[in-house]
């Protein structure tokens, strides 16, 4: 279970960017995190991994405080928390193995870490990810060869590679187009259910929330003001989160469809 409590972050003498954050995340429940550009989405994942320093509050993973994490203890706390990023966050040079396998620096030796000298049960368990997201024939191919919706699914691996509590991802289709993103929505939907994973999203695409995640959070200002199912989501909520002006990608809110597509009906492409 992720708890997060009275969680506060201020840089300097300004406002506020988070204001006392109550929220409680468990099971395989994935929950995405909507709001305006300014709202403290990023910043509340950020400061789960510590990528930000909280200012005040407590954030809770499986009974481990990380706010007062320091050194050693903070980097293995670190190698629970997967992220996956909207910009890849690939190095293009090194194959999709080895940047897959990058996930498991935490655990391994300096020397391990710099002659890429991993484990065998890691290339193992890296090659039966990399063929449950359909990337295993490109194992061997430089990360700067692949498409937009390939590179994230590395990304995705690579996160789960460090065999995480829990799976942030900020923005992770933002850099996609509306097919590709909707195939990494039902795959990280998916990985949730499978692994018994908790997964927070980060999202400016109202639709894919309301259709692929089990829960919307939404925030203004730094405050929550909407916790609550997708199919509550209505135009109501919207206009508390956005000010009355509609979401980036979200035109309008359309009536909810009920769950979200299965895997099966969202075929992998190579665009």
């Amino acid at each position: 279970m992720l708890e997060i409590s009275n969680l506060v972050k201020r840089y300097g003498q300004d406002e506020p960017v988070l204001k006392g954050l109550d929220l409680a995340v468990d099971g395989n429940s994935v929950v995405a995190i909507v709001g305006a550009s300014g709202a403290g989405k990023s910043t509340m994942l950020r400061c789960i991994n510590r990528l930000v320093e909280p200012t005040s509050g407590s954030i809770r993973l499986n009974g481990t405080e990380l706010v007062n994490l320091r050194h050693r203890d903070l980097r293995r706390a670190r190698r629970k928390i997967g992220m996956v990023f909207q910009g890849f966050n690939l190095i293009d040079r090194l194959t999709v193995m080895e940047n897959v396998l990058a996930g498991r620096l935490g655990y391994v030796s300096l020397f391990q870490a710099v002659s890429r000298r991993y484990p065998q049960e890691d290339i193992e368990r890296a090659f039966v990810l990399m063929e449950r997201v359909g990337i295993a024939h490109y194992a061997n191919k430089r990360a700067d060869e692949l498409s937009g919706g390939e590179r994230q699914r590395v990304g995705v691996v690579r996160a789960l590679m460090q065999e995480p509590e829990v799976l942030l991802a900020d923005e992770p289709t933002a850099s996609l187009d509306p097919r590709t993103s909707e195939q990494i929505m039902v795959l990280l939907q998916s990985l949730a259910s499978e692994l018994s994973l908790p997964v927070l999203i980060n999202i400016h695409n109202v639709a894919q929330a309301r259709s692929y995640t089990d829960r919307i959070v939404g925030l203004r200002h730094g405050t929550m003001i909407f916790d609550g199912a997708p199919a509550d989501f209505d135009k109501e909520a919207l206009d508390a989160i956005y000010g009355g002006i509609e979401s980036p990608e979200d035109e309008a809110i359309p009536p909810q469809a009920g769950p979200g597509k299965r895997e099966s009906e969202v075929r992998h492409d190579s665009t």
